[in-house]
């Protein structure tokens, strides 16, 4: 066990990223409450739709109650739209399948499985950390039929959406944008979440602004938008009775948290420049380390560095060995690994967390297609002909990779304290 003599534990916990709130909170959750719009209607609702609607650059946003419900119903309204209504019984993907982000959170491609459809899930570039273009590419020589892309935007930082639009377009195929990680980032000077055909965000507890719960579907169309409404308060039809005519959802945003993220909403540029200053001291302060900061494009993106990221250099490595739910670690003199820098971090009273274990080594989905810039991911190896390195981008960043605390209440004597620890990771 390395030392951290003279590094005191902080009294308060430093979170990886805990809710900030301002106080404008309180004020429309009171006018909820006063109003008696307790339920799934009510104004704060309404204007939070239109601020969404106007900051992202889209035409209609639809408030629901987690991004994994915005993310479920523009899967299912992109299935819809390639393969017709579905049975009561069965989802709009039925047998279908659809390129998705590997390196993400499993609320990203859930929803591919709600519908009943197959993921096959596409390698990540070293760039971004996001979708690879080429990789995709590939995976359309290989699954010609597929129409539909789901596309995660890692840790708030854009993906390659140019060559991403290039290839959806050449071959016909819708994107589900999953900006759950993202809102308020900028590719081009385009706010995530306004690329996709059917595009989501997230408000939960540690987002970059919060409603305790929460998310939003966007899009241009009125229709879309309207049958997201539908579906969300259980596909009721315009009858007087309750008669239904397709399976409906209870996934509509309540007006008291459509309250707290109303409050949230003028801070979202305050928050991100506050993230930015935090992923900018890292970078400072570890820069004599070998390792390297999650990357972005600098030229083309601006990302809202929701989360502050590491990442080891190979050769300064520590072994390592991971399994379902347990792993061994060798210390080792100027090396370190993920698991090492986290314990340690644990022992001065701080949160961090390993990157997103791809979604292409999860128990579930491992028998899953998973494709790389060489093709197929799976089966690679042969045991007489010795085909060269097998390169698994993701894999790798889950193997090096960790998420720094990135709490924006985080003092810079704080922050001072956690580039010593990591520091002292590897000495």
């Amino acid at each position: 066990m390395k030392s951290l003599d003279g590094i005191k534990p902080f009294e308060k916990k430093v979170w990886l990223s805990s809710p900030t709130m301002h106080g404008e909170e309180l004020v429309f959750m009171k006018e909820a409450f006063e109003s008696n719009w307790m339920s799934t209607v009510g104004k704060n609702i309404n204007e939070l739709e239109k601020l969404v609607a106007e900051r992202i650059g889209c035409q209609y946003a639809v408030a629901l109650s987690a991004g994994t419900a915005a993310l479920h119903l523009a899967t299912k309204l992109a299935g819809e739209k390639l393969y017709g209504q579905a049975r009561p019984h069965e989802g709009s993907l039925t047998g279908k399948k659809v390129f998705c982000s590997d390196l993400t959170f499993d609320a990203s491609v859930n929803p591919v499985a709600y519908e009943d459809g197959e993921a096959v899930f596409i390698d990540t570039e070293q760039d971004t950390w996001n979708m690879d273009p080429i990789a995709l590419e590939k995976a359309f020589t290989i699954y010609p039929d597929v129409k539909i892309i789901v596309l995660a935007h890692l840790y708030g930082t854009p993906g390659k959406m140019d060559e991403i639009l290039e290839i959806a377009k050449k071959h016909g195929a819708l994107i589900v944008e999953d900006a759950a990680e993202s809102f308020g980032a900028k590719y081009k000077g385009k706010e995530t979440g306004a690329f996709g055909n059917y595009n989501a965000i997230s408000f939960n507890g540690n987002k970059i602004i919060t409603g305790s719960s929460g998310g939003m579907f966007l899009t241009d169309s009125k229709e879309d938008a309207d049958k997201v409404r539908k579906w969300s308060t259980q596909s009721r039809e315009d009858a007087p009775w309750y008669q239904h005519e397709e399976i409906g959802y209870n996934y509509r945003m309540s007006n008291v948290i459509a309250g707290v993220v109303r409050g949230q909403m003028p801070y979202l540029d305050e928050h991100i420049t506050r993230k930015r200053e935090i992923y900018q001291r890292y970078k400072e302060g570890l820069k004599d380390l070998p390792i390297s900061m999650n990357p972005y494009d600098e030229k083309n993106s601006e990302p809202n560095f929701w989360l502050s990221c590491l990442l080891i250099d190979k050769d300064a490595m520590s072994p390592i060995v991971r399994g379902e739910r347990e792993y061994l670690y060798q210390t080792q003199k100027g090396k370190s690994n993920p698991q090492e820098i986290m314990e340690m971090l644990t022992r001065v009273n701080a949160e961090s967390r390993p990157i997103w274990k791809p979604m292409h080594m999860q128990p579930i989905y491992r028998m899953n297609a998973y494709v790389t810039r060489q093709g197929n991911g799976r089966g690679r190896t042969n045991a007489y002909i010795d085909e060269g390195e097998i390169v698994d981008v993701g894999a790798d960043i889950f193997q090096r990779g960790l998420c720094l605390p990135s709490d924006n209440k985080m003092t810079e004597e704080e922050q001072d304290r956690i580039i010593e620890v990591v520091k002292r990771a590897f000495q």
